[in-house]
């Protein structure tokens, strides 16, 4: 077998290298590394004889490094060491290739002070208000009656108390979505964090309090946690803040969509007065009757006044007058018709008698007649009639057939015998253009002898 590669890029999978060379090589690196100051927040603190073993872990995230240090150093802290203190400490990384674990080896420990978590805490606070975090213009309104109210708190603390037994007593039937999760220590930034982004999800949940009761700073440290802030003012849900009493004010009030004193103060918030807003409701009953009776007696004194007047007193009186006016109107109408009708009669009248006077038949009735061939054409003038030709003759009443027998020369008439163009009554036999019975004129364009004939006779 060959040599061991000395790079890590040298590796391959036929020449790998064993654990422990991986082992020895990191420790080699981190050994290297200089000393160090860290800070972070104690959450698991064990002395064993000699020297003390603590989880050192970051106070924003979820991380955390072993750490050994010795008693001595522990001993010379001002205050005692605790788990959830906020500390500083040199150490040097390490490597324990038995395990392959990296630890610290701590030669100086030291507790954060007060002064320095507020300076951290004031440079945050410019930092967040520089982007606009705390704007009021971001915050969302309260809703007036929360179909259900989600409640971060402590486990069993007195702060759910608060906010739920004034709440309970404002409004008795609101309903909590309670999740009890830690206010302090190592873990209450990322337990808040969680609860809140849960209850932000709930499909029923109108509003969020997250509620603690009074505490010292470093206590209250977790709701100026950044982390905290920024999943607060990215929540879709409008949040309460209620932590400690009203002169504590971590960074949670400023970015919180409602800031409550205490959370007593929260529970009233959250929901309506339920007496008051009963009473609120009573009062506005009684204003609102109070104003239609008064909007009533108004009306009526009104129609009572329009009441009194004459023209209402004797309601048809109007009616009367106008029945007056259409009677009138509808007499002359009646007047001006029947004139009309008359006239137009009178005019009717006088056209039929026209037409009368105009018509052939008025002609015929004064004794004239009509002779026709047989064709229908009128005979217009004699030497179109032939002798022996069968003609019409129309007279007033009927029409009838004639022949001539002549062509219309005068004779001398015979004693005792009728004169030439004449016959006997009755007779269907004449001269040219003469007709039998009383026919005593001519038709268009053709007149009958019987004139004539009489004076040859006398």
């Amino acid at each position: 077998m060959g040599p061991l590669p000395e790079r890590a890029a040298e590796t391959t999978a036929e020449q790998p290298w064993p654990v422990r060379v991986l082992s020895l090589k990191i420790a080699d690196y981190v050994d290297k590394m200089s000393q160090l100051w860290v800070e972070g927040q104690v959450i698991q603190f064990s002395p064993r004889g000699g020297t003390a073993f603590l989880t050192l872990r970051d106070p924003d995230v979820d991380m955390s490094l072993s750490v050994s240090v010795s008693m001595n150093a522990v001993n010379a802290m001002p205050i005692p060491l605790t788990q959830g203190a906020r500390v500083v400490l040199q150490a040097k990384p390490t490597f324990w290739t038995k395990r392959g674990t990296l630890q610290l080896e701590a030669r100086q420990i030291r507790p954060v002070g007060i002064g320095d978590l507020l300076a951290r805490v004031e440079i945050l606070k410019r930092t967040l208000a520089a982007e606009g975090v705390f704007d009021a213009d971001r915050k969302k309104p309260i809703p007036f009656l929360p179909q259900r109210v989600g409640l971060i708190t402590g486990r069993s603390s007195a702060a759910e108390k608060d906010v739920v037994e004034n709440a309970r007593r404002r409004w008795p039937a609101v309903r909590f979505e309670i999740r009890e999760v830690a206010v302090q220590g190592s873990t209450a930034v990322t337990e808040v964090c969680a609860a809140l982004v849960d209850l932000d999800a709930h499909p029923e949940v109108d509003v969020i309090v997250i509620a603690r009761g009074g505490g010292a700073l470093e206590e209250l440290l977790p709701f100026s946690n950044e982390a905290m802030i920024r999943a607060v003012a990215a929540a879709r849900t409008p949040v309460i803040s209620a932590i400690g009493h009203d002169v504590d004010q971590p960074l949670l009030d400023l970015v919180a969509d409602w800031r409550a004193s205490t959370p007593t103060d929260a529970g009233k918030k959250v929901v309506p007065d339920a007496a008051r807003e009963t009473a609120l409701v009573t009062a506005g009953r009684d204003r609102l009757r109070l104003a239609l009776g008064r909007r009533v007696e108004v009306e009526r004194r009104g129609l009572r006044s329009l009441l009194s007047r004459p023209v209402l007193a004797d309601p048809v009186a109007q009616v009367r007058v106008r029945r007056t006016e259409i009677e009138a109107l509808r007499g002359r109408a009646a007047v001006r018709m029947e004139g009309r009708l008359t006239r137009a009669g009178d005019q009717v009248e006088h056209l039929l008698r026209q037409v009368a006077a105009l018509s052939p038949q008025s002609t015929l009735d004064r004794g004239y007649a009509v002779v026709q061939h047989r064709d229908g054409r009128i005979v217009m003038d004699q030497d179109d009639v032939g002798i022996g030709e069968l003609l019409r003759v129309r007279v007033a009443r009927g029409d009838f057939g004639v022949r001539p027998v002549s062509d219309g020369v005068d004779t001398p008439p015979e004693r005792d015998a009728p004169a030439r163009g004449t016959s006997p009554a009755g007779s269907r036999t004449t001269s040219t253009g003469t007709s039998t019975g009383t026919s005593k004129g001519t038709s268009k364009g053709t007149a009958t002898p019987t004139k004539r004939a009489r004076r040859t006779a006398s």
